[in-house]
């Protein structure tokens, strides 16, 4: 396969080393543009400089841009135009960038011949004439203007008259985290049995640290344990001007009002997992800056990422997102409200742990992953057919898979990412595990794996009764619940024979005991599986047996493949009609392993009403579930019923990696391309690619997001969720291998 030429892009900005709150945004956005997108899209910088500097730039850095020199930017924009390989120029905008050459910057962008997207980092309301002109030119001049609040794209329209149309808001991206223990971290910075109070970023006036300060003896007297964490250097441009003035001016006031124990100043820059542990431990972050204009804050999203709940003054970012659920906003300098509202927080766990989970939800869709792909969108949508968006694949990470797995199996629920092992267990998501590791030892030969499946193998053999079939729930004390009495188990028992039989088709690389004894358990089910008539258990169980085959060749299996294979029959020709070729008078879940299942049948009997029931039902199938977007599966929240048309969220991921492992099969049997675009565009709905354009998979955990809902995705990170992405990536990955 030859591989197509990346897109170069080219970003203009401040960039590491050099100190800077841009710097540090536009190196997280390259790192996001690079691991999503590193295959279609080749990112480079020009780093603009203000001073005589020498920086050693990373190798991404192409170029160079002297702010304070007029002749820089006329002789970049004959590079830019001259540049081939360029096919579009992202500008992070800051006025102090361009003050000294205001004139030479218009004109540059003027020139520039290449598309252009402008980021305003501030967007200032009610400007003077001149500053209106000004931001007009540059609005006029580029393709695209990006803001980072609704706020800056309303003032955008109102006070300079920018066309809604031209403005894209793309919220300023945040790190997902893997939510370490706070316990554990208070620990290692020795800051056990404290209530810690953070803020951090580049010191100057402009923060108004003094205000915490001056609200901390109120706070200390309610909270003798309180510490309040000032993390950070002074700001570069402040330290050349004035020196440490504004730090030493904070330290003695500390002394003076005799809160020595209560304060600590970390006088350093942190490398970013050690920011994120600092903003994890933290029990309140604190924003006090007392700047009105201040339109967006990188510190302050960190900390949100983090689950901190947040106390701010009313910059527009804040008034924004912050609600009652998700945060504090207390007016600027108020050191009495600043105090009210610790105070608050501090007596009430319950309220700030609410607090934290709302925040979590309310900032996951910033997460620099998201960042990219809307960045990607909008460039796609500028350039055209000039630019092709690839996603990567994912390493694959099996992080939580193992952090779900007990001795016993894998736990059902999460909440976020930690797992609930109150939720207990069942048998549908050990067969699914079983299932992934299988596919994981089959992809990558690695044994290591064989303790997980053996694990997962045990726990089913656990559930499976004298009678041969099987129970689904188990408690966290290992006691079959209440529930296998309200609940129909047949899908349950299907997907253990499914599980089980892959488990026999690994001749050669497990142990023939264990292949053995999956083989007797399905030998023990075939007396109850011959009773049921659920349409998707009959399907699992197909699959199953189609595996199992290939070790026994048994004729008794074979006959029951085709009892199930008939059944199937008679249901789809019994509801299908000339709009609605399905099996069911409804579409509910899991509904492509139908026409997998009758592919099945066909390819172990050669019996042509299998094929063409397993072509025409899948075809329909995928018309249901394919259009202009990519993929968007059946709503949980409303089953497609004949007749209806399809629900608008509730999209799980088992839904979307059935797809995906349908469409597999359907293509190494019949070759079809159609079949391998649909897989990719499918399993491009975790990356990103969908309606919300919001990643499901969680690349910091290794976990899977529980579904898309209505305005945002579910964060928890569940067994079903986990393993279904698994099950759809090792999918890719074996079909990777073949290739």
């Amino acid at each position: 396969m030859i591989k197509e030429a990346s897109t170069e892009i080219l970003i203009i900005t401040s960039y590491p080393p050099r100190e800077c709150g841009i710097a540090t945004y536009s190196q997280d956005l390259i790192r996001s543009l690079n691991n999503k997108f590193s295959n279609s899209l080749s990112i480079k910088v020009c780093a603009m400089e203000a001073d005589e500097v020498d920086y050693e730039y990373p190798d991404e850095v192409k170029y160079i841009l002297k702010t304070s020199i007029a002749a820089e930017y006329e002789k970049l924009a004959i590079t830019i135009n001259n540049d081939k390989n360029l096919k579009i120029v992202l500008i992070q905008h800051e006025f102090g960038f361009f003050h000294v050459q205001e004139e030479a910057f218009l004109k540059f962008i003027t020139e520039v011949s290449k598309p252009v997207v402008v980021v305003f980092h501030t967007v200032l309301p009610h400007p003077d004439e001149k500053f209106k002109i000004n931001v007009q030119h540059i609005a006029v001049a580029c393709e695209s203007i990006i803001v980072m609040t609704n706020t800056s794209a309303a003032i955008l329209t109102r006070d300079y008259g920018v066309q809604p149309q031209r403005i894209s808001v793309i919220a300023h991206g945040t790190h997902l985290v893997p939510r370490l223990s706070k316990k554990s971290l208070k620990l290692k910075y020795k800051l056990k049995g404290r209530r810690v109070l953070t803020t951090f970023g580049l010191l100057s006036s402009g923060k108004s640290i003094e205000t915490t300060i001056e609200a901390l003896p109120a706070i200390v007297e309610k909270c003798p344990e309180v510490m309040f964490l000032v993390i950070g250097k002074t700001h570069p441009e402040v330290v050349k001007n004035e020196g440490e003035k504004y730090r030493e001016m904070l330290v003695k006031r500390v002394e003076e009002l005799g809160l020595n124990n209560n304060v600590r100043f970390i006088n350093k820059y942190l490398d970013l997992p050690e920011l994120l542990e600092y903003l994890q431990l933290t029990d309140i972050y604190l924003f006090t800056t007392n700047d009105p204009n201040q339109a967006v804050s990188g510190t302050f999203v960190y900390a949100m990422s983090c689950g901190c709940p947040i106390i701010s003054t009313p910059i527009p970012h804040a008034k924004e997102i912050l609600t009652k659920d998700t945060g504090i906003i207390f007016d600027f300098r108020n050191t009495k409200q600043l105090a009210a509202a610790v105070n608050k927080l501090l007596r009430n766990d319950k309220l700030r742990r609410s607090i934290s989970i709302n925040t979590l939800q309310k900032i996951v869709s910033t997460a620099w992953e998201n960042s990219a792909v809307a960045h990607a969108v909008l460039l796609d949508k500028i350039v055209g057919d000039k630019i092709t968006i690839r996603y990567n694949l994912p390493a694959i990470n099996l992080n939580h898979l193992n952090d779900m797995t007990t001795s016993t199996g894998m736990i059902q629920f999460s909440r976020i990412n930690q797992p609930d092992i109150s939720s207990g267990y069942t048998l549908d998501d050990n067969a699914r595990a079983l299932v992934a590791t299988c596919m994981y030892l089959e992809t990558t030969g690695d044994k290591k794996i064989v303790y997980k499946i053996r694990k997962y193998h045990r726990f089913i053999k656990y559930c499976q009764q004298p009678d041969g079939n099987f129970l689904n729930y188990v408690n966290k004390d290992l006691h079959f619940t209440g529930q296998n009495e309200d609940v129909n188990l047949d899908d349950s028992n299907g997907r253990a024979i499914w599980a089980l039989g892959y488990l026999t088709s690994l001749t050669g690389l497990l142990p023939p005991k264990l292949i053995s004894d999956a083989g007797s358990m399905i030998e023990k089910s075939m007396p109850h599986m011959r009773t049921v008539s659920s349409t998707r258990s009959m399907a699992f169980a197909v699959k199953g047996l189609y595996h199992y085959q290939s070790v026994v060749n048994s004729p008794e299996n074979i006959e029951l493949i085709k009892t199930f294979a008939n059944r199937m029959v008679q249901m789809y020709r019994h509801e299908s009609g000339k709009k609605w070729e399905w099996f069911e008078s409804y579409l509910t879940y899991g509904n492509s392993t139908l026409p997998e299942a009758m592919l099945y049948a066909w390819l172990l009997t050669k019996d042509a009403v299998y094929k063409d029931i397993a072509l025409a039902s899948f075809k329909f199938l995928l018309k249901q579930i394919f259009n202009e977007n990519g993929i968007e599966v059946i709503s949980n929240k409303h089953w497609l019923q004949k007749g209806q048309k399809p629900g608008q969220f509730g999209e799980q991921p088992i839904d979307v990696a059935y797809t995906i492992m349908t469409l597999s099969t359907f293509y190494h049997v019949f070759n079809d391309d159609d079949y391998r675009i649909k897989k990719e565009t499918a399993f491009n709905w975790f990356m990103g690619s969908n309606r919300l354009h919001q990643i499901v998979y969680n690349p910091c955990t290794g976990g899977c997001y529980d579904g898309l809902e209505d305005t945002h995705v579910n964060l928890n990170q569940g067994a079903e969720s986990t393993v279904s992405y698994l099950m759809a990536r090792l999918t890719l990955e074996k079909n990777v291998a073949i290739m």
